[in-house]
């Protein structure tokens, strides 16, 4: 690398004259002076309007402001209390909603059906392969790369045991419906 200062000479910096009207400065030249009267460090520009008195009057609406605003919220957090001894619905999270054992199973896609023969065919291809992601995936894949006519028994079984499960839904809410008649 080759030295900055050799390629970029240094020039002398030119002042600038500024007009003593545009920029108040205090004696030392910074921008903030120290008021004789509270003894507040007070920017220069602003000296005209500032006001001891003022200052004190500041503070006193603050703290008056502050004294409110601690009020207020005093108020809203016994409004919570008075609501919170009511049980709410949204605390059920935790609860988990009971299934019903005598609810009828979901029927399987043909997905599933597909997937129970390939891991039966699977098993006796490798019987020493233990991991179940490989199962899935070559699963997966050959399911993918299968045609709709190869894919069109399990679609069949799938739509019969369907059919067969809305059958038995249909039995079941009318179960539940004919119970919760008893019971009112």
């Amino acid at each position: 690398m080759v030295d900055a200062s050799k390629t970029n000479p240094s020039r002398a910096r030119k002042r600038v004259e500024v007009e003593t009207t545009s920029l108040k400065r205090a004696r030392d030249g910074s921008a903030f002076t120290r008021c004789e009267a509270c003894n507040k460090d007070v920017p220069v520009g602003l000296i005209d309007m500032h006001s001891c008195s003022l200052d004190s009057r500041i503070k006193m609406n603050l703290e008056a402001q502050i004294v409110e605003k601690v009020t207020e919220v005093k108020k809203p957090t016994e409004r919570k209390k008075a609501a919170s001894s009511e049980p709410k619905a949204k605390n059920n999270k935790k609860e988990k909603k009971l299934k019903d054992p005598n609810m009828p199973k979901r029927a399987p896609t043909a997905f599933f059906l597909f997937m129970d023969d390939f891991r039966k065919e699977y098993k006796e291809a490798n019987p020493d392969s233990k991991n179940v992601s490989t199962v899935a995936k070559e699963g997966g894949e050959k399911w993918k790369s299968m045609t709709d006519a190869e894919k069109k028994p399990y679609l069949e079984k799938s739509l019969e045991l369907k059919a067969e499960y809305e059958k038995a839904m249909e039995k079941y809410n009318a179960g539940n419906e004919e119970e919760q008649v008893i019971m009112d």
